[in-house]
């Protein structure tokens, strides 16, 4: 196992961190509550017996299974071996009791009696403002730290670069944050720009979805084709691991894995990575994987948002981002599970009415209405 810096702190981190949002399960379903505790118990363990010593878990993972399973396969000593991270679900908070009342919760289920880090999840501008400063939860976190309960302070986070810095300069005593970065994310969310801001801000930068929820490890065949083009025998995850462990502004990575065949395999690859470890030519594949996936996008939508506001409430970008992504990564039932967890049904493309209005302000020109329909087809499909 290789290690790394974590701004701030003399703990080094293991390059490879273990995700709980995508434990074995017993059903086969992807993130189900029926979680396979045995196997789970082995990964887990194996992980930290090869150097792993950072596990990520959360309140709402495998539908709140993940945390409960999680403190039974730390206990025989493994606990003491590892930083452990959760996550408060900051959608649950309606008051600042609720802040001390599920981080309890968490603890219970986790049995132990502190976290090492803890973190406000998924916040964006709205969370940050509506919840976090509203219920002065801040206060309430420091109050966590100061008797034990909490040991480091961070946020994770889903929003775009504006809504980052925000967040970052709007409170003195973060540690940490945890962003969405691969190869094609580059631009969105965070991005490069959100990862680089972070880290010159002194705070340790923990990187989620480096395979965008597995996209990346299973391209299509015009883009597996110049990855085999390099020569180079590295699989099409190893690929993308490198390419994060490859930024210095990266404290660690978290993968989710499921099988011992993933979690040996990131471990080979956690055991090659490192800060500046890629040639340039190495580089250049990258920027040539990526504009190979973006010649994949049928929609030609750049997300400007001069269709906006929708007079019935499509959220016009985001249905059309979400429909690309499953053209792009061929993957269209990720895609789907992604739109239905993340827009509200009163903004999805079953509500249009063709009513073109979005047309006459498109710069791209783009058949809104037309492309619509389709998306409805792909991405609604009548599920709640």
């Amino acid at each position: 196992m290789k290690y790394r810096n974590f701004a701030g702190l003399s703990w080094q981190p293991s390059a490879l961190g273990f995700g709980c949002m995508r434990l074995p399960t017993t059903d086969g379903v992807a993130r189900s509550k029926n979680i396979d505790e045995a196997e789970t118990c082995r990964l887990i363990r194996h992980a930290v017996d090869q150097g792993v010593n950072y596990i990520d878990t959360a309140y709402g993972y495998h539908e709140g299974r993940s945390e409960s399973v999680v403190g039974k396969a730390l206990q025989d000593g493994y606990r003491q071996k590892v930083k452990l991270a959760s996550k408060l679900p900051t959608w649950l908070v309606n008051g600042p009791d609720d802040f001390d009342r599920l981080l309890n919760e968490q603890l219970a289920r986790l049995q132990t009696p502190s976290l090492d880090f803890y973190l406000f999840h998924a916040l964006d501008r709205e969370r940050w403002q509506n919840v976090i400063l509203k219920h002065n939860l801040l206060s309430r976190a420091e109050a966590a730290l100061r008797d034990g309960r909490i040991r480091h302070l961070g946020f994770s986070f889903h929003g775009e670069y504006d809504e980052l810095v925000e967040i970052v300069e709007g409170y003195s005593r973060w540690e940490f944050c945890q962003i969405q970065y691969n190869y094609m994310d580059i631009e969105n969310q965070a991005g490069t720009a959100g990862l680089k801001f972070a880290a010159s801000r002194g705070l340790g930068v923990i990187v989620m979805e480096p395979l965008l929820g597995g996209r990346l490890s299973a391209p299509p065949a015009d883009v597996l084709s110049l990855f085999a083009a390099s020569g180079q025998r590295r699989s099409p995850s190893d690929w993308a691991l490198q390419w994060v462990w490859n930024h210095p502004e990266v404290s660690l990575l978290l993968s989710g894995m499921s099988t011992m065949e993933q979690l040996e395999q990131n471990l080979v690859s956690a055991g090659a990575s490192g800060p500046g470890s890629l040639s340039g030519a190495d580089l250049e594949i990258f920027g040539r994987v990526r504009n190979q996936y973006l010649t994949r996008s049928i929609i030609p939508c750049t997300a400007c948002s001069y269709c906006m506001p929708c007079p019935n409430g499509v959220d016009i970008p985001e249905v059309f981002r979400f429909y690309n992504n499953g053209v792009i990564y061929d993957k269209m039932e990720n895609a789907r599970a992604d739109y239905r967890m993340n827009i509200p049904r009163l903004n999805r493309a079953d509500k249009c009415v063709q009513c073109r209005i979005c047309e006459e302000k498109c710069p791209q020109s783009i058949r809104i209405s037309e492309w619509m329909v389709k998306a409805r087809e792909q991405l609604d499909q009548s599920r709640p």
